[in-house]
């Protein structure tokens, strides 16, 4: 059964994401839908590319990844369809991708599925629903589009590393509060070199331990640790750390190693 995810910033309140089904499922009704996330901020493609980028490993082969962020129609807007590890994506050329892959995707088209007028506002329903259908039925992609030499590159707030200290910031709150970091375990151990730390936050807030997981330290004690993302994390054991802690979205750590 063909599989189509969806990542967007619709919602819940509106009949937006539901139009977004009907619209597949009207064309394709054995198509298995599963919706990643409709939360999004809006607009907030770095937080899209960091959802869909921690999820998509974990579909089979051949899932077709329909991401509907910042994808409303301007004067120059480009639609792409992607080929990445044996997966496909399809979406706005609006810098996602480039945050999406850590390599260049293996073939790119920009889409040229014509658009039905009555749909200029919403090409989630036209444009991409086409050719994520068509990608689903195990179409060819150079059937909906013209190939693409590039996409459009857009850059992370990546963490600042001297020499015994690395800043970095808060990328993603997730359902229980959890904070995490754009500090992954890679970087963290290759500057920590087996030496102790302490992770510095909201002004006096430390934690010197790195834990295995949650239940590791007294329910309501903070900790850290590494989840399933390999991100630096910051979380409270059955607590909302972000809401007790004060930490938001682009708020500064910094983890000093002695």
């Amino acid at each position: 059964m063909a599989i189509i995810t969806l990542t967007t910033d619709l919602g819940s309140k509106d009949f937006y994401q539901a139009a977004l089904k009907g619209s597949i499922l009207s064309i394709m009704p054995t198509a298995n839908i599963v919706d990643v996330t409709h939360e999004v901020p809006s607009f907030n493609i770095s937080y899209a590319a960091f959802v869909l980028k921690n999820v998509y490993p974990y579909f089979p082969k051949g899932t077709v990844h329909l991401i509907g962020i910042d994808s409303v129609f301007n004067e120059g807007s480009k639609y792409v369809a992607l080929k990445h590890q044996d997966h496909y994506f399809v979406g706005a050329d609006n810098g996602i991708f480039s945050l999406l892959f850590d390599q260049e995707p293996d073939e790119v088209v920009e889409l040229n599925i014509m658009q039905d007028l009555k749909y200029l506002h919403f090409p989630l329903v036209d444009i991409f629903v086409k050719a994520a259908i068509h990608l689903a039925k195990g179409g060819r992609m150079r059937d909906i589009g013209v190939p693409a030499d590039s996409i459009e590159e857009r850059m992370l707030l990546h963490p600042v590393i001297e020499k015994d200290i690395i800043r970095g910031s808060v990328i993603y709150i997730d359902t229980f509060c959890n904070v995490i970091t754009n500090i992954t375990k890679d970087l963290f151990t290759r500057v920590q070199r087996n030496r102790d730390f302490t992770l510095y936050f909201r002004k006096s807030e430390t934690i010197t331990q790195l834990s295995w997981h949650y239940n590791e330290v007294p329910e309501g004690e903070k900790l850290c640790l590494f989840g399933i993302s390999n991100h630096l994390e910051i979380a409270i054991n059955k607590g909302k750390a972000s809401g007790l802690l004060g930490l938001h979205l682009n708020d500064i750590v910094r983890v000093e190693f002695h």
